[in-house]
């Protein structure tokens, strides 16, 4: 199975998708992570450290890829997983989707590539190309983070275009929706009724799951020394448990850019007045 996760810059995609990866390796599943974004920090929380990108260690050896061996760019992380940090081009320069490609391309030359039951993506941002997409032709599902936000459901919108349009060539499907670090979900609901997705899961804005990023742990070590936040790694296992059920999944008729934008306005000027503040506040915010 391969997993590709993406979401608006920011919302807490790569601490969302380290946990993940430890939660379908707790169910017995050999898991591989590949980060793929130029601050090739995807898999801090799992190794602890930033490990050498892909294409830094092809610069390294002139792109002779058979000067290149598994441990070079394979390191395995906390929980047995295996980690890859693709890198990317400078900034202002080449192109992300090339980078993804070149990964791809050294993992299969190296056998490995077909070695694991799980591989998991974790992409940067909000896809505003085909590079940015590149992930996608190699994921039969693709799992979108967000929260209860208009920002990150706009995002959310895109990503499910681009799913619909990758599908046509891919046999790829929508696994569902993960809303992080949110308390509501009536935004969400409100969109998946417009745009049906499954909703996998809806997190909680736990301060454990912020810090955790910063001490470079997952939830999952971090409870060896915490049992009490036994319940939060519950939530990375449903997810594990949903997505091993191999579901069907879904392609996505997103909405358009004026379809997307009257329903969240008009859900935010509708909003109860007990959030009508904060909701018109992030509205306004928006509209800036």
């Amino acid at each position: 199975m391969k997993l590709a996760v993406y979401g608006k810059g920011g919302i807490g995609k790569s601490t969302t998708s380290c946990n993940i990866s430890i939660a379908l390796a707790r169910r017995g599943k050999k898991v591989l992570q590949i980060g793929c974004d130029p601050k090739h920090d995807s898999t801090f929380t799992l190794t602890g450290f930033l490990i050498p990108t892909i294409i830094d260690t092809l610069q390294m050896k002139d792109y002779h890829y058979e000067d290149v061996w598994p441990e070079d760019v394979i390191y395995q992380g906390y929980g047995g997983v295996d980690c890859v940090e693709a890198g990317g081009p400078p900034a202002g320069a080449g192109c992300g989707g090339y980078v993804v490609g070149e990964t791809v391309k050294l993992l299969k030359e190296l056998n490995a590539f077909y070695e694991y039951d799980v591989i998991l993506f974790d992409v940067l941002g909000d896809v505003v190309c085909g590079g940015f997409a590149a992930p996608l032709n190699y994921a039969d599902y693709c799992i979108i983070v967000t929260d209860n936000g208009f920002d990150a459901l706009f995002a959310a919108n895109r990503i499910a275009a681009s799913i619909r349009e990758k599908s046509r060539t891919h046999p790829l499907r929508c696994a569902g929706l993960i809303g992080n670090r949110t308390t509501q979900r009536d935004l969400i609901d409100k969109y998946v009724q417009a745009c049906p997705i499954p909703v996998l899961e809806v997190l909680p804005p736990l301060e454990d799951i912020r810090i955790s990023r910063v001490k470079g742990k997952t939830l999952f070590e971090m409870v060896e020394l915490e049992p009490s936040l036994n319940y939060v790694c519950d939530f990375y296992l449903n997810i594990a448990d949903q997505l091993l059920t191999e579901p069907e999944g879904v392609i996505p008729r997103e909405l358009s850019d004026r379809e997307l934008f009257s329903l969240l306005s008009d859900f935010y000027l509708n909003a109860p007045n007990s959030n009508k503040q904060e909701s018109e506040e992030e509205l306004d915010f928006f509209l800036i």
